[in-house]
């Protein structure tokens, strides 16, 4: 990471991705950090996310508004079997992440209009220590393609934001520093994005982080719960499908 006496440029990483360096005040990290904290607590804590492949995820994240698993969204977040496997209703999405975002949107496209109509619901706070990476990936759960804003807090970070296709390149690197903003929207709203490094040390204590790095995505789903419980009531379907089936092959092979 290199540092810099100079004003950094807002830069486009893309056509609709838009970097806005600097753009939290020290007190907004400051509040932004105790909340972080506040919702890092139980129910639905902050953890680290179990994949489908049985790896674990090298970053912690709590979500508010709606809980992201993979690859779903829920309203409830299920504890390790090691911590007893309870169902906990995640936090409720908190009204003054609406307001910060609605700035972020206009601020990164010059859209009153868009900035009015962003009614996001949902937040994914992650937690990388000095080792922890995010893989380029889609963030495509979600119904709505309105806007994500991701805000940057603590450590800096090489910010990687690739192409719609493919993980491959060609993909752009931002260095993203605490108090940072990208939003991305529009021809970029599917595009592959992750973090390869961290920069340890690089944070400023002053906002009470002392390590790491906190990364708040912030999304407009355009779920209702209604859809939602409709979808899980068919994977429970299928699930149960699927094991009755497999019931009733060990029965036969038994006979």
């Amino acid at each position: 990471m290199t540092a810099s006496l100079l004003p950094r440029e807002r830069r486009e990483l893309a056509p609709g991705a838009v970097h806005l360096p600097d753009w939290l005040t020290l007190d907004e990290q400051r509040e932004l950090v105790a909340s972080c904290r506040a919702w890092a607590r139980p129910p639905a804590p902050m953890r680290a996310t179990r994949l489908p492949n049985g790896g674990v995820m090298s970053v912690r994240t709590v979500c508010l508004g709606w809980h992201w698993e993979p690859y779903r969204y829920t309203r409830w977040a299920t504890a390790p079997a090691e911590e007893g496997g309870a169902r906990e209703r995640v936090k409720p999405f908190p009204p003054e992440l609406v307001a910060l975002a609605r700035r972020a949107v206009a601020d990164a496209y010059g859209d009153a209009g868009a900035a009015a109509a962003y009614e996001p619901d949902c937040a994914l706070v992650n937690h990388y220590d000095a080792t922890a990476k995010m893989g380029l990936h889609l963030d495509k759960e979600e119904v709505s393609p309105a806007p994500v804003v991701s805000l940057s807090l603590g450590d800096a970070c090489r910010f990687r934001f690739g192409n719609t296709e493919t993980r491959g390149k060609p993909y752009v690197d931002a260095e993203l520093r605490s108090g940072d903003v990208v939003v991305f929207g529009g021809p970029s709203r599917f595009a592959y994005h992750g973090v390869p490094r961290i920069f340890p040390g690089t944070g400023d204590p002053a906002i009470g982080l002392s390590e790491g790095r906190l990364n708040l995505t912030i999304r407009e789903t355009g779920l209702t719960d209604e859809v939602v419980d409709a979808e899980e009531a068919a994977r429970a379907a299928r699930v149960a499908g699927r094991s009755g089936r497999s019931a009733r092959r060990t029965t036969g092979e038994q006979a």
